[in-house]
């Protein structure tokens, strides 16, 4: 009767299965089945059909494009390119890159009720829960009992790495997209949620205020990196699936798009996991991350605190074999495809301890007084770091680093070449600002490299380029470019630097721009398309003139971005790189790009056909 139809619609009576129709009534039943076979065919999509009974007669209210998860979306589009109901190009743009995200990672339920308690910047996608801890080997002693635990900091560090690792997920009150816990929660893979301001840490009770709620260090709480949500106690979830349906779908992309698709990665680990994502070769590999191990650590620190070249040397000697293991177990990983390799980046006051008692320690290792350690933390001060003595700047006043790293690219890459291996590495100077800068980089790397070469008798091809990440190297690319087999932008650097933003710290404000319109779009997440993208399209511009075959690629978090991956192909670059995890986003964003781009090619080719058919006047005669 209209009293349960208008129930149903309402959404508060159940409706029957099909089957009860089926068995009731099986004539209605078979023209129900025939013309949603008719809808699906003439919407060539999945339809949501609204219909209902009366004395027998079926009637079709209404239909639309049915809602779907992402695992159906990609399923979906899968059976219609079978079925032969649409090509699979179409199938491409039919699947969001956000949804191959979701995929890749446990999510909350869709159908979970939950009421957040706080809610801060979505870092890194995916959620994840566990009782609360506030420090690092508090995370590993939890986890190593096999217990979940989400790490909670104020910020984390260097320091945070390994209770990092044993965490199933972080959270931090401050900091941005790129922030120390940002970036490396999406090279692991890991949820994270980052500039929470409703999050107040007092580590001495070991307790938290999170908005109105307050918790204590064993509380659980669930954490969604996609959304940016924190839920006090837990919630249903959704673990993460790499289909074969996904693969098939990633497959077409791969023949629709242009740009390639590389991966940030820093271990072999990280380099064959990027391979099983389909990466193409590696956009960055940070040598800096290599140090901060525990083996190795206290070595770096020796160098840095080396009253001289040969005290540096000494200790640079002993990173060398570490370093060139990493190296070739990277090329190892990556055979056939290229690996940029980035020379030491971080200011050196990163790699030494931050509290009195590491201070001791680190001075008893070494065997000299704390005084000492404290007053070369001192003379590292800056007042603003990633603005310091860093990048390109630390090569040029102590060459023996690079030296150091080149040498250890270079053993790596002709070991590698010895075991039937094709290595095409590629070393990357960061934070170039002059074309003389990278001059007296390269000078350093090409001599290392012909040194190696000599001694060792092998020989392998490779390239020399830097990082655009300083605004005045985009503004004289053209004299940049003279010294350079390739351009990578640094576009979170480059972010920060156009803007005035500190990437650490905009977290406090940037939700407000965004909520008052001004800006439509955290720049560090999506790429600022009217100013630093103005920077990239000059850089390639006056590259491309001096070096018309110039490779140019991006290698910020910008890379596993959609929209930004757009701008890339439109901008002409030839690869974006991204965390590992992001790789079948961008591959699928790269795809869908391109096949936007030949769509917009037919119209405007079309319409310049219709401007250009003459019209006949009635009497047959052309006008």
């Amino acid at each position: 009767n209209n009293a349960q139809g208008e129930d149903i619609v309402a959404g508060i009576r159940t409706p029957k299965p099909l089957e009860w129709l089926e068995h009731e009534q099986p004539e209605v039943y078979a023209q129900l089945v025939t013309l949603f076979r008719k809808l699906e065919n003439h919407y060539r999509d999945v339809q949501d059909v609204e219909f209902t009974v009366e004395n027998g007669r079926l009637w079709i209210l209404q239909c639309r494009t049915a809602k779907r998860t992402p695992r159906a979306a990609v399923r979906i589009a899968c059976d219609m390119v079978r079925e032969e109901m649409i090509a699979p190009a179409e199938a491409v743009m039919r699947v969001s890159p956000e949804a191959v995200g979701v995929l890749l990672h446990k999510s909350i339920d869709p159908e979970e009720k939950y009421e957040p308690a706080a809610k801060g910047i979505a870092a890194s996608p995916g959620a994840a829960m566990g009782e609360i801890v506030l420090s690092s080997s508090r995370a590993v002693e939890l986890a190593s009992s096999g217990r979940h635990v989400i790490l909670v900091r104020q910020q984390t560090s260097a320091d945070d790495v390994a209770g990092m690792a044993s965490a199933e997920g972080f959270l931090t009150a401050t900091g941005g997209m790129t922030s120390h816990a940002a970036v490396v929660a999406r090279g692991m893979g890991k949820p994270c949620v980052v500039g929470c301001a409703a999050l107040h840490i007092d580590a001495a009770a070991k307790r938290i205020t999170l908005g109105e709620r307050t918790l204590t260090e064993g509380d659980v709480i669930t954490i969604n990196g996609t959304t940016g949500e924190v839920i006090v106690g837990k919630v249903k979830m959704v673990d993460a699936e790499l289909t074969g349906e996904l693969k098939t779908v990633l497959g077409w992309a791969d023949k629709f798009r242009r740009l390639g698709v590389r991966a940030n990665a820093d271990t072999p680990a990280d380099a064959q996991l990027a391979r099983s994502f389909g990466a193409v070769g590696i956009g960055l590999c940070r040598t800096e991350h290599m140090f901060f191990g525990p083996d190795r650590i206290g070595t770096m620190q020796e160098m840095i605190l080396a009253e001289d070249e040969s005290g540096r040397r000494r200790a640079l000697a002993k990173l060398l074999p570490m370093q060139r293991a990493d190296f070739l177990g990277i090329f190892r990983a990556m055979d056939g495809f290229p690996v940029t390799i980035r020379t030491l980046d971080p200011p050196l006051h990163e790699f030494l301890p931050k509290d009195q008692s590491g201070l001791e320690a680190l001075a008893e290792r070494l065997g000299i007084t704390v005084q000492r350690v404290q007053q070369t933390i001192t003379r590292l001060k800056e007042e603003n770091p990633m603005l310091g003595f860093r990048g390109c700047r630390l090569g040029i006043a102590h060459p023996e680093i690079t030296e150091m790293q080149a040498r250890a690219i270079f053993e790596a890459a002709c070991q590698a070449k010895t075991e039937g291996i094709k290595v095409m590495p590629e070393v990357m100077i960061p934070l170039v600002s002059t074309p003389q800068e990278l001059r007296h980089q390269r000078e350093v790397v090409v001599r290392t490299a012909s040194q190696v070469f000599e001694r060792t008798g092998a020989k392998v091809s490779y390239l020399v380029g830097t990082m655009i990440e300083v605004p005045r190297a985009a503004l004289v690319a053209d004299e940049v470019a003279e010294f350079a087999d390739f351009f990578s932008f640094g576009t979170n650097d480059l972010t920060q630097m156009t803007f005035g933003f500190s990437r650490d710290d905009a977290g406090k404000f940037l939700h407000l721009y965004q909520s008052t319109g001004i800006v439509e779009r955290n720049p560090f997440e999506t790429l600022d398309i009217d100013g630093v993208g103005q920077l990239i399209r000059m850089t390639v511009k006056l590259a491309r003139r001096k070096k018309p075959g110039l490779k140019i690629g991006i290698c910020g978090e910008h890379g596993g971005d959609p929209a930004s991956v757009e701008f890339c192909h439109q901008t002409g670059l030839d690869y974006v790189s991204c965390s590992p995890f992001r790789v079948p986003v961008a591959r699928l964003a790269a795809a869908q790009a391109a096949i936007r781009d030949e769509q917009s090619q037919q119209r405007r080719s079309e319409q310049r056909k219709r401007r250009t058919v003459p019209k006949v006047q009635s009497g047959g005669g052309e006008q």
